[in-house]
């Protein structure tokens, strides 16, 4: 049970001091989740409790028209607008969106509740997993249907009881390194969805299996090697894809890329239709991976925070079925000190 007179009073002292502060940096300082400062009402926040239905939630979503969707990790934060179509929910544990804006892959293993929030003149739909972290955002804009909205929130308004946070175990424990015959697996890939099989198959982190293939399969590159890769991709208008997730879904872009923008540690890109905001000190590592497919290599530059987690993905725009983009891979070969196999 949260303390909800608590919780307001420190959140709005916190915010006399620093009134720039966004609810998740409120929740961080205060040491809370980002539901609870939702629940409680706290920084200029209203709120309706929606229920645990989630799935029936998400399937409505492509009635809203054009809205702004939002995913995040604590280092990165991805934004499309558009629709949801193509929505693809059933009592599988996994979920796909596949439209030509907003294009995600649900994981629905730890989703809680969902929210309906009002802050200022922003209108979001908010899901929560069960620690109370906010997974994903969909908020509505000046193109919304706003009859499809309003039905929506009041078709799924609940007086249930609100459930406890839970703690979701994310500690993991992985094979100190990777086997002699990783390199073996990795090129008898076929599809780029088959490396997780393969790391999980040997218990060993993405990094490890990185540092173990071989530096024509992955190699380190500087970490300024992420700023670099986008200005060139922007300016020769080389179209990318973008995957940005956390552990209960993955957001995807695909197009070419334009305005880029950095305020303070943060590298932006801000497009009418999407924006990245990349925290470039969170970053550890980056990686210029290569992987065989039925299609040729593809290639990718992958982004790590210090403990190994993800940040980031990005590829050359592509479908199944299609080879990689011939001025993507001559753009990430242009930074590796070994030519990429392939």
């Amino acid at each position: 049970m949260i303390n909800r007179l608590y919780l307001q009073q420190q959140s709005a002292a916190l915010l006399a001091q620093e009134p720039k502060l966004r609810i998740k940096n409120v929740a961080d300082r205060l040491g809370v989740c980002e539901r609870d400062l939702v629940e409680a009402e706290c920084c200029n926040v209203h709120s309706q409790y929606l229920g645990q239905d989630f799935k029936s939630i998400f399937k409505r979503l492509g009635e809203l028209d054009e809205v702004m969707a939002l995913t995040r990790n604590p280092w990165c934060v991805h934004e499309r607008h558009g629709k949801y179509e193509d929505i693809s929910i059933s009592e599988a544990p996994v979920g796909l969106v596949l439209g030509p804006d907003i294009d995600l892959r649900l994981f629905f293993m730890h989703w809680g509740t969902v929210w309906y929030v009002q802050q200022g003149e922003h209108k979001s739909l908010q899901f929560f997993d069960k620690a109370g972290v906010a997974i994903h955002k969909v908020y509505a804009t000046d193109k919304t249907n706003k009859e499809a909205w309003q039905m929506l929130i009041q078709d799924f308004i609940s007086t249930d009881d609100i459930p406890d946070i839970e703690l979701i175990p994310n500690h993991k424990t992985y094979a100190e390194q990777a086997p002699s015959n990783l390199r073996t697996d990795w090129l008898a890939m076929k599809d780029t969805h088959e490396f997780f099989p393969l790391l999980r198959k040997w218990n060993i982190s993405r990094v490890s299996a990185l540092k173990a293939a071989g530096s024509d399969l992955a190699q380190q590159v500087p970490t300024h090697t992420v700023e670099a890769m986008l200005t060139q991709a922007s300016e020769h208008q080389i179209p990318i894809m973008c995957f940005v997730g956390n552990h209960s879904l993955i957001q995807i872009h695909s197009g070419p890329i334009k305005k880029l923008v950095r305020t303070g540690p943060w590298y932006n890109v801000l497009d009418p239709k999407f924006n990245l905001h990349l925290n470039t000190d969170a970053i550890d590592s980056v990686w210029i991976v290569n992987k065989p497919t039925e299609d040729g290599y593809i290639t990718s530059v992958e982004i790590y925070e210090k403990e190994g987690e993800l940040i980031a993905q990005f590829f050359g725009e592509r479908k199944p079925g299609v080879p990689e983009l011939t001025s993507w891979r001559n753009l990430l070969n242009g930074f590796c000190e070994t030519p990429l196999l392939g």
